[in-house]
């Protein structure tokens, strides 16, 4: 789970929204462990202010991810929403119980990357103004994102953000290897690392329908225009369009890569001649040794099938 410390707000609690009955029944899926556990403060401090603006709130704790995802599933009946607190895992987790149902995801972000916030316009570092994100969105109309989809033999998962195989998710690999440094650090270390060795890998796309063979430094299918923190890879991706946008970021030498990379971070790669960015619905990826990660997670190894799921999930975020 991948950004900024969350600072825990200390405003007064607002009234509740009116409209609503009362009280409405929150769901909240907390990970404790968000942002190396220093997202632990916010964390509470979410669910103390979710309480005194009326909420009936059912907070929920498990050490495992599928553990997590099984009491959140259990808990939907009567729930008027379900609230991820933590980082970019947790979302994930939670929009994959929520997908295809009615009953609307809100986000409160404590972790490091909070992708899924910024895609949903969420605050960042202000816990009181997510909070009245959720009641915003409770007192609303539904709104409702696309869902990436990874489809595996034997299984799929899906994705808000953004699914990619290549340099980023063989960084990803090797830090979670490492016990230390934890943190943002333990990430710039294993980019380092992976840089000294990293060569172009050969690849099979079929993007819808059409085969090619390439060879790519990087290949990411967006449903949202950021990941890795706010690493704007696709930057016009929308999650209410209907479709992925696919990026491929070809061969570069390693010096011309240590030029090009940084650039993601604003979205100031797009335009470079190494790197193609077209929309699709549906993209195959074939290759020996690659892994695809998506919100940060470890998904599973090629061959994949990623595609769109339109308006597979109901959201509680500003309009």
């Amino acid at each position: 789970m991948t950004d900024e410390p969350v600072i825990p707000d200390t405003r007064e609690a607002g009234a509740p929204v009116p409209g609503r009955r009362t009280p409405p029944r929150i769901v909240v899926a907390v990970n404790p462990s968000a942002h190396g556990g220093r997202g632990a403060p916010g964390a509470q401090r979410a669910v103390a202010l979710l309480r005194e603006r009326g909420a009936d709130v059912l907070e929920l704790r498990r050490e495992g991810a599928r553990e997590l995802a099984e009491a959140v599933a259990g808990s939907l009946d009567g729930a008027d929403a379900v609230v991820a607190v933590g980082g970019d895992g947790v979302v994930n987790l939670v929009a994959n119980v929520l997908a295809g149902t009615d009953t609307p995801l809100g986000v409160i972000p404590t972790g490091t990357g909070n992708d899924a916030a910024r895609l949903l316009g969420i605050p960042l570092q202000d816990v009181g103004a997510a909070v009245d994100a959720v009641f915003e969105g409770l007192g609303g109309p539904v709104r409702r994102i696309d869902l990436g989809r990874v489809e595996w033999d034997g299984g799929h998962q899906d994705f808000v953000n953004v699914a990619s195989a290549g340099f980023d998710a063989r960084v990803a690999e090797r830090a979670n290897r490492w016990r230390w440094p934890r943190g943002q650090a333990k990430y710039t270390a294993a980019m380092v690392r992976e840089l000294a060795s990293f060569r172009p890998l050969p690849m099979t796309l079929t993007v819808d329908g059409a085969r090619r063979e390439i060879r790519a430094m990087l290949v990411s299918v967006a449903n949202g225009p950021a990941f890795g923190g706010g690493m704007l890879v696709a930057p016009e991706a929308s999650a209410e369009d209907g479709r992925l946008d696919l990026v491929v970021l070809s061969p570069l030498s390693r010096p011309a890569f240590v030029r090009v990379f940084p650039k993601v971070f604003r979205g100031e790669h797009v335009g470079h001649p190494a790197v193609g960015i077209e929309p699709c619905t549906s993209v195959r990826i074939e290759a020996e040794g690659v892994v695809v990660y998506a919100d940060g997670e470890r998904i599973a190894p090629a061959p994949v099938r990623i595609s769109i799921v339109p308006r597979a999930l109901a959201v509680l975020a500003p309009s």
